[in-house]
């Protein structure tokens, strides 16, 4: 995946404003936005997803053309070829496992699958492991369980990157630890590409890749590591030890 990334965008509520004024060129098959809450990466995501259209600036995934202010260009959300995961998870409660996966594979009025979307939710269902739940409802399901449906949902589509919006915040420690691991291993397994954004040193060390740094609505780095746990460049230090040895505004 390349990213080529330049917009500004400014948010006003009453006399407060925040002002976004990223830009970055990041490659490979996992990037990271790091930085505190607050310092521009979820905004800078929903630019990428299609959902927040940047005042100004242009945005380029694997050399096609998503937004141009210029040129007057904003791709819809739909037709960027991205999945996204909400770090809430936005799962229907009303549908089933399997109809989640399945959401976005259907066609016609009434979104009937197919027989080739039929099995591809099978095949997806089967790789996570969640096969004995299809029939189940989310308010069934743990909370890596619900998890992993959102993620199968991303995925269904085959799209050419997977954004990540702080996946793992909302689960426990421990439980946190091992969905870091089937997140990266299962999009390993498919070869989609991930951009995932976390303020968590812990999501930098188990996705590595390239790391980009906010802080206050600015990109103040970004450093390249081979992509998977802990990966350290050519003799240097590993992409969790350079988040950690940062200071950032938010902290003092």
């Amino acid at each position: 995946m390349a990213l080529r990334l330049d917009i500004k965008k400014t948010l006003r509520c009453g006399s407060c404003g925040f002002e976004l004024s990223a830009c970055f060129e990041a490659e490979g098959r996992s990037i990271v936005l790091f930085g505190p809450s607050g310092s521009g990466k979820t905004l800078t995501l929903r630019a990428v997803a299609g959902l927040m259209a940047p005042d100004a600036g242009r945005i380029e995934l694997d050399g096609r053309c998503l937004f141009d202010a210029a040129q007057g260009l904003n791709v819809p959300a739909r037709e960027r070829g991205v999945g996204l995961v909400f770090q809430d998870y936005a799962l229907f409660p009303h549908l089933s496992v399997a109809a989640n996966v399945g959401f976005g594979l259907g066609r016609g009025l009434f979104g009937r699958l197919d027989r080739a979307a039929r099995s591809r939710v099978v095949e997806l269902l089967d790789l996570a492991g969640l096969t004995g739940l299809a029939e189940a409802r989310p308010d069934r399901l743990s909370g890596g369980q619900r998890q992993r449906v959102a993620l199968l949902r991303a995925l269904a589509r085959s799209p050419r990157a997977l954004l990540l919006d702080e996946p793992f915040s909302a689960l426990d420690p421990l439980l946190r630890a091992r969905m870091r691991r089937e997140v990266r291993s299962l999009c390993q397994a498919l070869g989609t590409p991930t951009l995932l954004i976390t303020h968590d040193p812990e999501d930098v060390a188990e996705f590595g890749g390239t790391v980009v740094l906010y802080d206050e609505g600015r990109v103040r780095r970004v450093a390249a590591f081979r992509d998977g746990p802990e990966g350290g460049d050519e003799g240097g230090p590993g992409a969790c030890a350079l988040v950690l040895g940062e200071r950032f505004s938010a902290y003092g």
